[in-house]
């Protein structure tokens, strides 16, 4: 069985939109000004027909060098701005983004084949992030110290210079306006690196930026990240990095950015996140909660996806078996039908990976319980279609069960007593988000403490809660993001001894 689908092509009415794209010049932001670029370029493939896009700048080294030189040339005059004045600016950059919601909403669902309800949504979620750290301008306060009786000790918060910040390709909208509000709002100038897979909205962001932040301030570069991303990570006048995506990704990140220099390096990255169902929650609540927790409306392509359901071994025909149920209404079709639910993987290289994983987790005995396949209809013979899936009957040693998917798949694993439980959520390398569902108070703060993951729901799921620092442990990353922890690594903690007497 598979779920039900909505037509696979883009409605016709938009297909004027689409054309205006592949004829539009794209150019990057470097220095308060739009450039080609001296790499090229690069096409933009549509994930639901595989067509091309659009082709924009491939970005090399020498425009990397270009716009870490802007940001630098524009340092000083931004760090003199005032904690307040930046976030005022920062406003501006919220008005911006409700101006040209449908505009984004439309490049990222067609982008990245996130759904178009969804892609508008992202566009209120950067606006909330950047107006709470708007909020936050005091936050960028020292403080004194009575380390003696006779003279002043104090500290200040100082910022880094130019930071790399490099987004991923899942939300690319709400991740390069939201993740340049720290470290614009503690004095730094920033380049930010838009995703291989995504960078329309990016782009079309920078282009809005030219006109309401000093030149210089963000620069904005496409391309790739062998090249792109690795030369503004070694690049020696970028002392802060903040990446967001993959492992993998994030540890050659590490070893570059050592390469070159003693930098801060902050990583958010990938997760095998465990919903832990006990005996005494309602099934029918567990159940809709793992839903919404795959995050099926971004194909599963988010690190805090909980996309192992680890459910007690007495719940697990009620639990599975309202999943499955669910799963198989989830309408797959076109990113621009207002009706879809779910939209295509990101590109054939990330389909490659995810159905092979799905494979492999046949070949080791798992049940595919519901998808596993391309949808049915002869509108889903291009794109890089995906119908969401569950397996049943996933034991811990099974790739599906340890190994990051980033896709549409939800792997059940059963369990008897909470040593098991605790066992199996802690079993893999990743830490980023864990789910709790039980009526116990006791349980679910006892479970909690022992769960190694940073960010935990008891009895929900998926949503993120501005100013709660989001972060992971092991192999998930380090530092936090969305809150004061946030705006804070972006500044350098000087300390001034005044010697009175």
């Amino acid at each position: 069985m598979t779920s039900s689908t909505v037509p696979g092509t883009h409605p016709e009415q938009l297909r004027g939109r689409l054309a205006g794209l592949r004829d539009r010049d794209w150019r990057m932001l470097i220095g308060g000004q739009l450039t080609r670029g001296h790499g090229g370029r690069g096409e933009v493939v549509d994930p639901a027909t595989e067509e091309v896009l659009a082709e924009v700048p491939d970005t090399d080294r020498q425009d990397v060098a270009e716009a870490v030189a802007a940001a630098e040339a524009a340092f000083e005059g931004w760090r003199r701005t005032t904690p307040r004045s930046r976030a005022k600016l920062l406003r501006g950059l919220v008005d911006v983004l409700e101006e040209h919601r449908d505009e984004f909403g439309f490049l990222d669902a067609v982008d990245s084949g996130n759904p178009i309800r969804g892609a508008r949504g992202d566009v209120s979620w950067a606006v909330d992030a950047v107006e709470v750290l708007a909020d936050s301008a005091l936050e960028l306060c020292g403080q004194t110290i009575p380390a003696t009786a006779e003279h002043l000790h104090y500290t200040s918060r100082e910022p880094y210079g130019v930071v790399a910040r490099l987004v991923p390709f899942n939300h690319p909208l709400f991740f390069s306006a939201a993740k340049i509000a720290a470290p614009l709002l503690a004095g730094n100038t920033v380049v930010l690196k838009a995703p291989d897979q995504t960078p329309l909205s990016p782009l079309r962001l920078g282009e809005l930026l030219a006109d309401c932040l000093p030149p210089g301030v963000v620069n904005v570069v496409a391309g790739t990240g062998a090249v792109a991303g690795d030369a503004l990570v070694r690049h020696p006048r970028v002392r802060r990095v903040a990446f967001i995506g993959s492992v993998p990704t994030g540890r050659g990140i590490q070893r570059a950015a050592a390469e070159t220099g003693v930098k801060t390096v902050s990583l958010e990255l990938g997760g095998k996140n465990p919903m832990l169902v006990f005996p005494d929650a309602d099934p029918a609540a567990a159940a809709a909660s793992a839903l919404a927790g795959m995050n099926f409306n971004t194909q599963g392509q988010s690190c805090g996806s909980t996309s192992r359901l680890l459910v007690h071994e007495s719940l697990a025909a009620d639990v599975v078996g309202a999943v499955v149920a669910g799963v198989e209404t989830i309408r797959v079709g076109s990113p621009l039908d207002e009706a879809t639910d779910m939209g295509p993987l990101v590109s054939r290289r990330h389909h490659d990976h995810v159905t092979e994983l799905v494979r492999t987790g046949v070949e080791q005995g798992a049940t595919v319980a519901t998808g596993g396949a391309t949808p049915d209809g002869s509108t889903f013979e291009r794109g890089y279609w995906l119908a969401p899936t569950v397996f049943t009957g996933v034991t811990p040693g099974m790739r599906i069960a340890t190994e990051e998917i980033f896709g549409p798949v939800l792997s059940v694993l059963t369990w008897r007593d909470e040593e098991e439980a605790v066992a199996l959520a802690n079993a893999v390398d990743y830490g980023l988000t864990a789910s709790i569902w039980t009526d116990d108070l006791r349980t679910a703060h006892r479970v909690a403490r022992r769960i190694d993951a940073g960010y935990l729901w008891i009895n929900g799921v998926s949503r993120h809660f501005w100013g709660t620092p989001f972060g992971g442990f092991k192999d998930s990353g380090v530092g936090r993001e969305e809150g004061a922890e946030e705006l804070l690594s972006f500044t350098q903690t000087k300390t001034i001894n005044v010697l009175l007497g």
